[in-house]
């Protein structure tokens, strides 16, 4: 009677050694993901107080035809990202993308200046003439209801 409770034990203990790893495991996968989880916000979420202070995020939109400004070097840019509704100012140091103009959809990801200019450490175009990112589709559609609803 007495191995049989030390058999049970140690099973018990197993168990219990397995559930805690398992859990471990899962906090930890679960904490990386929110570490590195990235949002995404319209100039108008922007212009209602809703983007972070602290925290890179993405901010997209149109690129604002007669915005675009590029370096002398041709390693930065300013332009404007628009939702049709409200315009942030972006600066980014870097290569911009073939297929970024003037007109088209793009992402910039970076940070949110205390000054009110995005400071872009990356900048996404859309791919081709068709396609629009789904994140940017999205915030114009919401903006031009937004529009013509104010516009009653």
């Amino acid at each position: 009677m007495r191995m049989l409770n030390k058999a049970r034990g140690r099973r018990l203990l197993m168990i219990a050694v397995g559930l805690l790893l398992l859990w471990t495991a899962a906090a930890l996968i679960l904490n990386a993901f929110r570490s590195n989880m990235v949002f995404f916000f319209s100039p108008s979420q922007l212009a209602a107080g809703e983007g972070p202070r602290d925290k890179a995020f993405r901010l997209g939109g149109m690129v604002e035809r007669g915005s675009l400004r590029r370096a002398p070097d041709g390693l930065g840019a300013s332009f404007i990202l628009t939702d049709t509704v409200n315009r942030v100012q972006v600066v980014y140091r870097g290569m911009l993308p073939d297929l970024f103009g003037e007109g088209q959809g793009a992402i910039a990801f970076g940070r949110m200046g205390g000054n009110g200019i995005f400071a872009a450490e990356e900048v996404l175009a859309k791919h081709d003439e068709v396609y629009m990112p789904p994140e940017v589709a999205a915030s114009l559609k919401l903006a031009e209801a937004a529009q013509k609803g104010g516009a009653r």
